[in-house]
């Protein structure tokens, strides 16, 4: 299978550059009978586009969605959905310069290399963060699927920007409070903090990562294949593919690998009649298999690679050392854009997972 495409049943292929005519999403496994408009695909890309403040990139982009096939009279037919974005606020003059003159923390110089210079380079081209937005048209049938059929949630959000962090997990009662703020976080005594740190790292013409927090409930008890078509594999995969993401863990993480196994391990208990944890240690999964518990992820994003100060590189066809700044519009923190990233992906996985273990029929 394509690199552009993941998953088995619910299968998901993503198309286009960033300075393209257009970017899109073909989605092939959904079935058959599941309402479905633009509007539902539109107000989760609405979450993620860009120019929406001063804590992220200026372009303009409307991202307004189209669908051209596999829906009919309000409701999927079973058959592939292809949507579109056409592409507006393009500025490609700002890469002219940059053809030879790979940029620090960017993948220039590998695509440059892989491609024998065929590649289009302009904002990134295929390895853009632009790309994202095909990844929340398939997330967000995915989503809609996973609610209507299973009653499955998921709310991801910014639990922290640099050093500013959220010091407790988001309850479900806080997740009406997460687009209440430019950075995305249910916290708004942190988010005011986020927000400084983030135009601060602007203003001094830098840039700053952060992590984003993401919670499923209601998922069954054995989802998954193991082994190498895990939960927490599959999961990995398409999170590790949004640009940026440099670290992803479930449950207590890293954290828990300093921990003894008397302190990680989650005790069972029946509460309601229903076998549960009094821990959630480790965030919904064991042996690649979803536990019943709260599905609990971290998604780490490094700083934003396109900065305003200088940095050295090298002139590809002299191959001697060279100052470089790089112009354009650009994100000072990736992170108060991702959140619909990460849950879409999550969601996308999961109802692929779903129509695999049976769980989903095939017309609703």
């Amino acid at each position: 299978m394509s690199s552009s495409s993941i998953g088995g049943r619910y299968v998901f292929t993503s198309f286009g550059e960033s300075h393209g005519k257009c970017i899109g999403a073909v989605v092939d496994g959904c079935p058959a009978g599941l309402e479905l408009k633009e509007s539902d695909i539109q107000k989760m890309l609405d979450l993620r586009k860009p120019g929406q403040s001063i804590v992220t990139t200026q372009r303009k982009e409307e991202d307004k969605v189209e669908i051209l096939s596999g829906v009919f009279r309000g409701h999927t037919t079973g058959a592939p959905i292809a949507m579109i974005i056409w592409n507006a606020d393009q500025r490609s003059r700002d890469y002219e310069n940059l053809t030879l003159k790979p940029r620090p923390g960017h993948s220039d110089y590998p695509a440059y290399i892989k491609y024998k210079g065929f590649n289009d380079y302009r904002g990134g081209g295929r390895f853009s963060g632009r790309l994202t937005a095909t990844f929340v048209m398939a997330g967000a049938i995915a989503r809609k699927l996973l609610s209507q059929t299973l009653g499955i949630e998921t709310y991801s959000y910014t639990c922290q920007v640099g050093k500013v962090m959220m010091k407790e997990q988001a309850s479900s009662k806080m997740k009406g409070m997460i687009y209440r703020n430019e950075v995305r976080c249910p916290d708004p005594k942190v988010a005011a903090k986020m927000k400084a740190t983030i135009l601060a790292a602007r203003n001094s013409g830098n840039s700053v990562g952060g992590i984003v927090e993401s919670i499923t409930t209601n998922l069954p008890t054995g989802i998954g294949e193991p082994i190498f078509g895990s939960l927490e594999s599959d999961l990995s995969k398409a999170l590790f593919s949004i640009p940026a993401v440099k670290g992803v863990e479930f449950g207590s993480g890293f954290h828990g690998s300093t921990l003894h196994g008397s302190e990680n391990n989650d005790e069972y208990i029946v509460k309601n009649g229903k076998v549960v944890t009094k821990t959630n240690n480790a965030g919904g999964i064991l042996g690649g298999l979803s536990t019943g518990m709260p599905l609990v992820l971290r998604v780490a994003f490094k700083p934003a690679s396109s900065i305003a100060k200088k940095q050295q590189t090298v002139d590809l066809r002299t191959k001697k050392p060279i100052l470089l700044i790089v112009e354009g519009r650009h994100d000072p923190c990736v992170v108060p854009r991702a959140p619909p990233v990460v849950d879409a992906l999550v969601s996308v996985v999961l109802a692929d997972h779903s129509l695999r273990a049976g769980l989903i029929p095939p017309v609703i």
